[in-house]
């Protein structure tokens, strides 16, 4: 059986924040196992294991499995790669809802140029805030609802919000214009707080990814899942199987994978939520992708780390 493991390094089309830090490519692992491929790649800012600390755990899982050992990975991100690598995966019978584009930059750039780009979105866009002056992206916000009457925004805030500063924002939108507000702030308590006196339907994510504890609210609508920063598949599909005991929306949501990731996600949305567009709209900010025309990963892209047949 062959094992392998592979690095990439993809340039994005433009330097991307993730929690304050600014990265200018998305590097990370490409793992094979058998005829199965699965992708490692800790997002910066947001996983808690660096990259090389991924590499030297799948190096030594790699090991493991070509010595006829049994493998306990213990990052996220490995246990998610490994898992993909090694998983059946069932036929794909039907196609998914197209994934929602996601807006980036400056609200002030977004402002300036809104004509070029406001017609192409669909009535239903994701657009993260908490990272500029409130006013401004209060701003943006307006401009997108006006001249799309039928459009719903998505709203993301990663946490970057106090309970006052959220519950100031909120006070501001109509909530029926907003499919859900994700990651208000980082405590659950705060999120409940804020929902409840404004009204605004929200999301979680993050707090999932830490394992936190969180409880059904009126105003709770979905729950975000990024695999990645889940870890082992059981923990997303443990997440799918409390969502659909309280009627939530799941949303299979991407961390900027590579082509091999995205559309595993993609496969793994039309298992778990196939009636929701999944937050897989992040392809176009890579330069490029690692996958030949037949959809198989393009060695001549990749840096070899390990091979055992």
């Amino acid at each position: 059986m062959t094992l392998a493991l592979y690095r990439y390094h993809l340039p994005f089309t433009q330097p991307l924040t993730f929690h304050g830090k600014v990265e200018v490519a998305r590097e990370g692992l490409l793992v094979r196992i058998g005829d199965g491929w699965g992708e490692i790649a800790p997002l910066p800012g947001f996983s808690r294991e660096t990259l090389a600390e991924a590499q030297t755990e799948t190096l030594a899982c790699l090991a493991q499995l070509a010595r006829g050992q049994t493998i306990a990975p213990t990052l996220p991100s490995v246990q998610f790669g490994l898992d993909c690598a090694r998983r059946h995966w069932p036929a794909q019978t039907a196609s998914l809802p197209e994934p929602y584009p996601l807006i980036q930059g400056s609200p002030q750039e977004l402002l300036k140029h809104w004509k070029e780009w406001l017609h192409q979105t669909p009535n239903k866009a994701k657009l993260k805030v908490a990272r500029y002056p409130m006013r401004d992206e209060l701003a943006l916000i307006r401009l997108l609802l006006d001249r799309r009457p039928t459009l719903k925004l998505v709203l993301d805030a990663n946490q970057g919000w106090t309970r006052e500063e959220a519950w100031a924002f909120c006070g501001h939108l109509d909530p029926n214009r907003i499919e859900y507000l994700e990651d208000l702030c980082a405590s659950f308590d705060d999120i409940a707080f804020v929902a409840a006196r404004t009204g605004m339907p929200v999301a979680l994510d993050e707090l999932l990814t830490r394992g936190e504890p969180w409880q059904p609210i009126p105003q709770l609508k979905a729950l975000v899942l990024k695999p990645m920063l889940l870890g082992a598949l059981a923990n997303s599909e443990a997440l799918v199987a409390r969502a659909r005991e309280l009627r939530l929306k799941v949303i299979v949501s991407s961390c900027f994978e590579s082509g091999v990731g995205l559309g595993q996600l993609a496969r793994l949305a039309g298992e778990w939520a196939p009636d929701q567009a999944p937050g897989l709209d992040t392809r176009r900010w890579m330069t490029g992708d690692l996958l030949d025309k037949q959809g198989q990963p393009d060695l001549s892209l990749l840096e070899p780390l390990f091979h055992r047949d």
